[in-house]
Parts: C-alpha cells; sequence; structure tokens
C-alpha cells in the first residue's frame, strides 16, 4: 500500500471511530438540542481532530484543524435538520469530501485526478454509461408519470406518499435492471421482478385503478430500463 492510500485509509479511519463508535448518544442529543451552543460538538470536534494527528501526525497539522473546523460546522448544521436519511448522508458526504480534499492537497495527488479525468473525456464508453444512469432517473421518472397521470388523479392519495415513495423504488429498480441487463443477467432481474410483484400486488383490499397504476408503472420502469440496457450494450 503506497503512502498515501495509507493516509487516506487512516483518516477515513478516525473519522468512523469517532462519529460512530466513539460518540456517546449523549453528545449527539445535547448537540440537536443546543446547536452550536452545545460544548460536546466542540469535544467531538477536538476527538476528531486528536485522533486524525494520532493517525498521521502532527506533522501535517493544518489537516487536522481543517477536520475541526470543518467537523464542527457540518454536525452544528446538521443538528438544525430533521433526524431524517438524506441529512445523514449528506453530513457524511460533506465529512468524506473534506477528507478527501485534504488528501489531495497533501500528497499533491492531482496527476492522478488529471489522468482520471483525461480517460473519462477521450473514452466514450464512459460519457454513454453516465447519460444512460442520469436519463433512468427523474428524467424516466418524469415521463412514467406523465404516462400514467390518468391512473394516478384517480388514487385515493391525498399526501401523494404512493408516487413519491414509487419515484425512489423507480429510480432503484431501474437502475438494478440496467445493470443486470449490462452482464446479461435476465434470470436475476426475473426474481427481481417477480419479489417486486409478490411485495406489491399482495393487498387483497386494492383499488382496482391503483392495481392498474402500479401495473403500468411497473411495465414501463423495467422495460425503459431494458431498452436503455441494451441500447448502451450496443454502443459500448
Amino acid at each position: 500500500m503506497n503512502t498515501g492510500l495509507l493516509w487516506l485509509t487512516k483518516l477515513i479511519l478516525s473519522h468512523l471511530l469517532t462519529d460512530f463508535v466513539l460518540q456517546p448518544a449523549k453528545w449527539v442529543e445535547d448537540r440537536n438540542q443546543k446547536h452550536f451552543a452545545s460544548i460536546k460538538l466542540y469535544w467531538h470536534g477536538l476527538l476528531t481532530a486528536a485522533f486524525a494527528y494520532i493517525f498521521i501526525g502532527l506533522t501535517y497539522w493544518m489537516v487536522g484543524l481543517i477536520i475541526l473546523v470543518s467537523h464542527v460546522l457540518i454536525d452544528g448544521w446538521k443538528s438544525y435538520r430533521p433526524q431524517k436519511v438524506r441529512y445523514f448522508l449528506i453530513d457524511q458526504l460533506l465529512h468524506f469530501i473534506v477528507i478527501a480534499g485534504c488528501w489531495l492537497v497533501v500528497f499533491q495527488e492531482w496527476g492522478f485526478v488529471q489522468t482520471l479525468w483525461k480517460r473519462l473525456n477521450t473514452n466514450s464508453h464512459y460519457w454513454i454509461m453516465l447519460t444512460a444512469v442520469v436519463a433512468l432517473t427523474s428524467p424516466t421518472g418524469i415521463l412514467i408519470g406523465q404516462t400514467t397521470r390518468q391512473w394516478s388523479k384517480k388514487i385515493d392519495d391525498p399526501e401523494n406518499s404512493l408516487v413519491n415513495a414509487g419515484k425512489w423504488i423507480g429510480v432503484i429498480e431501474r437502475i438494478i435492471v440496467f445493470i443486470l441487463v449490462l452482464h446479461d443477467q435476465y434470470s436475476a432481474m426475473g426474481l427481481l421482478i417477480a419479489a417486486k410483484g409478490i411485495i406489491r400486488f399482495s393487498e387483497k383490499d386494492r383499488q382496482e385503478v391503483k392495481t392498474e397504476y402500479l401495473v403500468i408503472g411497473t411495465l414501463l420502469s423495467i422495460g425503459l430500463a431494458i431498452i436503455t440496457g441494451l441500447v448502451v450494450k450496443r454502443f459500448c
């Protein structure tokens, strides 16, 4: 393992230990109640920076300082947010962006980034794949939503919970089907469709219009994912 990768691994380990293993639940509760006025927030930031120093050494004192300040700011920001998965993921993503940024600057790994960008920028396969994945998220979801609107309007769902959940289920479903098509795993795709059918269509007292809406939406979602996968395979 080269020095840069070892250094990055140590920083990630220090984050995982201090953010999950060694952080008492009382600290989190105090931070969520008092926000930036919580002394526990700053103790947590100091602990995170201390572990970074222990693992990478005092030579990189600026890294520890950056981690201290950024950790306090990010966790303080998160304390104002509702306890939802998306904010947890954003919080962790921001922490890892800081870690990755420190790694790139200190070890001057910009050559690696430039090489990767050059490879991506000159290889059409990567761009075709990226375009396909993006197309299968919101654009395809909007298309399916417009196509099935006549059924969704008739469903008794005042809070739109069915539609909102269906958006995320549809995105995940299409990406999985897309990957399976690229790897010719059609049998696994059949199991996925069957499992979804058992889960979503097992309710006894389901409105007929809701069943039609779910069936048409599912078929459109899976069908578009299959077509996209086949088109990508043709050009890649």
